[in-house]
């Protein structure tokens, strides 16, 4: 099976086509190895043929999708760049594959193992973005869920050879997934809904073929339930006596984890310093604010408490959430194009959905390579929430959409005509792309977007909730001395859950998520606000570069160029930004 070419097609509008390299060819067909090893990849990048195929998560599998890595970087070893776009892909498949290798040898992947980004989610996650409009369509997702039995079996074999090789995830990240896995095990499970009502009834009618996809949906949720309840039973009755009561990574894992989320090195002890002076900062702004919308002497939770009961701000329904969500999105798309940014026309397209999950989480899935599948933005709402803020979230519209991730991958995805598919579609760096997202938030801000009291605060909230994630990830992990206005002695889970309670304005069930994801995923969680500082940064020195040419700086110009170059590592953005 062969992806698209740079070479072959371009998406409308496209601009003229580069010349492709022999760095480009390389990269390209490691794009097609990375989809033949790791098929729900393939669908994540939104390649089509691999929709029917299953990953393999055993050790053999991790082994092979290791292997491919080496190869590909000796085959790397091997040429030259020709002009500076493949000077940044030489330097970005070095810096990523690189890494992915050294947590590879680590046992980082067979272990892999938390509340939100591993396995146990990915093998549900990836039906989210699966396309369900044909017969053809609903017969791939029954292949995969009739696969997934074995690669249950596979995640319960890497599990097991990296706890005997020592490496084991934290007691609280295994109660987190038994409980994920009980529930998806359950009757009247997520399976059980996805394969029946109207979704599937608008696609498949009355015909044999399709009374026979049918019944293998129904066999394949049957499959799906019990390769869920395997996966609770292995992580509850062998995995939960060996894993450990510690959360904290300690430095030496932390520090890896942080260079591949953000794709730079950073000075962790400077960056915890940094994070205590970024929320005060933060703090100090959301007072100036409150006083605004609560008057002189208030409190953050006094003007909370005013926008929180101003029924022009509220929300009731998921469907008046969706509708608003794409008013809102649609909104910014048409005044920041043509003036703020250059958004290409397949781009201009986001669809805003509630997610078919129900567990709090904001997110953004991006287009496939052909925009044929929307870049979307998705909502997953508890079922006890009913009623939502739109002074808390119209940054997050901005955060997910445009010019955010969307703005950001979309573009990416785009730019057929100059990047390889593994720029385009394989790489990803959460410093980077939440980093810009972040940044996305505050410039939205600096252009007037969120000149209203409330939107403003909504925007603030987030920012300290980010900068206190640095303080609490950092701080526990490396165990970090705590300040004594926030409890004393050394950062642990308790302190961090009072620090979190005190900083971020959202539901004990939200938070309490939230508080699990940081324990079990170290260094993910601060690549928002450092990789928001290192754009920051990279502006700051674009701008200082063009005042010493005798230029006045081009904002649009810079974010059109960083854009253009898809998402690398920080380091590797500043070297080619300067």
């Amino acid at each position: 099976m062969t992806t698209d070419r740079t070479a072959e097609h371009t998406a409308p509008g496209s601009p003229a086509r580069r010349e492709p390299t022999p760095i480009d060819a390389i990269a390209d067909a490691y794009v097609d190895t990375i989809a033949r090893l790791n098929p729900l990849a393939a669908t994540a990048m939104g390649l089509t043929g691999y929709d029917h195929l299953m990953t393999d998560f055993s050790p053999a599998g991790w082994q092979a999708q290791a292997d491919a890595a080496r190869a590909v970087l000796g085959e790397l070893d091997r040429v030259d760049p020709v002009d500076d776009v493949d000077r940044v892909t030489l330097a970005a498949m070095r810096e990523r594959i690189g890494l992915e290798l050294e947590l590879h040898d680590a046992d980082e992947w067979i272990g892999s193992l938390n509340n939100i980004a591993s396995p146990v989610q990915e093998l549900r996650d990836i039906l989210d973005v699966m396309p369900t409009s044909t017969p053809e369509h609903w017969e791939n997702i029954a292949a995969r869920l009739l696969a997934l039995p074995g690669a249950a079996d596979g995640v319960v074999e890497s599990l097991r050879l990296a706890a005997s090789r020592g490496r084991v995830a934290a007691v609280r990240q295994v109660r987190e997934c038994v409980a994920q896995a009980e529930e998806l095990a359950g009757d009247g499970s997520f399976f059980d809904s996805f394969t029946t009502g109207a979704t599937v009834d608008a696609a498949l009618d009355d015909s044999a073929a399709c009374q026979a996809i049918r019944r293998d949906l129904s066999e394949g949720a049957t499959a799906a339930k019990q390769a869920y309840a395997r996966i609770a039973a292995f992580l509850r009755d062998e995995l939960m006596a060996q894993a450990p009561e510690a959360d904290a990574f300690g430095r030496e894992r932390y520090a890896l984890w942080s260079r591949y989320f953000l794709g730079a090195r950073v000075d962790l002890d400077e960056t915890y310093r940094w994070g205590l002076e970024e929320l005060d900062r933060v703090i100090a702004e959301q007072e100036a604010v409150a006083a605004q919308i609560a008057g002189d002497g208030a409190t953050v939770e006094d003007a909370v408490r005013v926008l929180d009961e101003d029924p022009a701000r509220i929300l009731h329904g998921n469907d008046a959430l969706q509708a608003w969500m794409q008013e809102t999105s649609d909104a910014a798309v048409a005044a920041l194009n043509g003036v703020h940014f250059d958004i290409p026309e397949p781009v201009l397209r986001l669809a805003c959905r509630i997610a078919p999950t129900q567990n709090g989480g904001i997110y953004y899935t991006g287009p496939s390579d052909d925009f044929t599948r929307p870049g979307t933005m998705w909502w997953s709402v508890p079922p006890e929430v009913t009623t939502h803020t739109t002074w808390r979230e119209k940054t997050t519209v901005y955060h997910e959409g445009v010019p955010g991730h969307h703005l950001q991958i979309g573009q990416a995805v785009y730019e057929r005509a100059t990047l390889n598919s593994w720029r385009r579609l394989a790489c990803w760096v959460s410093g980077h792309g939440e980093g810009w997202a972040l940044y996305a938030e505050r410039l939205m801000a600096d252009l007037g977007f969120l000149d209203d009291p409330g939107d403003r605060l909504g925007m603030l909230d987030g920012q300290r909730m980010r900068a206190a994630r640095v303080v609490l990830d950092i701080g526990v992990h490396l165990g970090m001395p705590c300040p004594e206005r926030w409890g004393g002695g050394t950062w642990d889970a308790d302190k961090a859950w009072e620090f979190l309670k005190a900083n971020v304005n959202m539901p004990e069930a939200f938070l309490r998520f939230e508080l699990n994801r940081y324990l079990g995923w170290g260094g993910q969680a601060p690549a928002y606000k450092i990789g928001q500082r290192l754009w920051e940064t990279a502006r700051d020195e674009a701008s200082t570069a063009a005042l010493e040419r005798g230029e006045q700086p081009d904002l649009r110009s810079f974010h059109a160029r960083a854009l253009a170059l898809g998402s690398v590592g920080l380091d590797v953005l500043r070297e080619a930004l300067a």
